[in-house]
């Protein structure tokens, strides 16, 4: 996800499906950003285009988007930066994508990008998710974008795993996961805890602030090999938080248990000083 193919050039295209080795429905974020073919980028919306990112907040109009791609490129070249395709799930309504930028100073910047679909397959609205923690060691909290939908129920796994989120029950959560799964905090890098051992010892410090994480859920885009679900926290343990915007991909191994849930959020738990 998210820009349409047929807008670009040629040579622009056949790079990039050389690259993935398959005709592509869409062309992916990063991948059209770095074309130099804003024109394609700017007509792969729905109307005036409309992106949400962590730092910059709104980009709304061509101009402002124009600016933000710029910036972008400047951004990535500045910082030698290379791109890590982890996962992509295209889908009727909605897309998303997740990368791992790998920036100078070692520096590695999960990032995952979550698109409305109209039925042209132009997109309605963009929404960036990634931490400010490892770009300048401090968390940014970030506003909703999305009403929730009380509604939304999610399937086998990860309904499992968010009523023990929620709940706070450590060995519910770990047993969700299988045996070799893991678990990746929006700060990437070093914050990956895989096994169950690793996993326990994770929740149980999650959980240490009187309770579970109760989230309001708001979209889930579902391909039954990986789920995304879009949400808003509200509450961590004791702690009534303003409500705060994130996303977390939830990948499916053999077994139907997880084999990796990855979040991007930028929440500041209360939890002193853990990241």
């Amino acid at each position: 996800m998210p820009w349409a193919p047929e807008l670009f050039s040629a040579p622009a295209l056949e790079r990039i499906q050389e690259k993935w080795q398959q005709e592509l429905v869409t062309v992916p974020f990063f991948d059209g950003l770095l074309t130099d073919e804003v024109d394609a980028l700017v007509g792969s919306f729905d109307g005036e285009p409309e992106l949400y990112d962590p730092v910059r907040g709104r980009v709304r109009g061509t101009r402002a988007f124009e600016a933000f791609v710029a910036e972008t490129k400047e951004w990535l070249s500045r910082n030698n930066a290379s791109i890590e395709d982890v996962e992509r799930v295209v889908e009727d309504r909605y897309g998303f994508a997740e990368v791992v930028l790998h920036l100078d100073d070692a520096v590695d910047l999960p990032v995952a990008t979550v698109n409305d679909r109209r039925p042209d397959g132009r997109i309605g609205e963009l929404r960036m998710y990634y931490s400010t923690w490892p770009l300048i060691g401090r968390h940014t909290n970030r506003s909703p974008l999305l009403q929730p939908d009380p509604d939304l129920r999610e399937a086998d796994v990860v309904g499992e795993y968010q009523q023990a989120l929620a709940a706070g029950d450590v060995d519910a959560i770990v047993a969700a996961f299988e045996p070799d799964g893991y678990a990746r905090e929006p700060a990437g890098g070093a914050y990956v805890h895989k096994g169950a051992g690793a996993l326990r010892d994770f929740y149980e410090l999650l959980f240490s602030n009187g309770g579970g994480i109760p989230l309001e859920h708001c979209t889930v885009i579902d391909n039954g090999r990986a789920c995304a679900l879009e949400y808003n926290v509200v509450r961590w343990g004791e702690t009534e938080l303003p409500p705060q915007a994130g996303v977390a991909v939830y990948e499916r191994g053999q077994s139907g248990r997880l084999a990796a849930a990855r979040v991007y959020d930028d929440v500041d738990p209360p939890l002193g000083s853990r990241t």
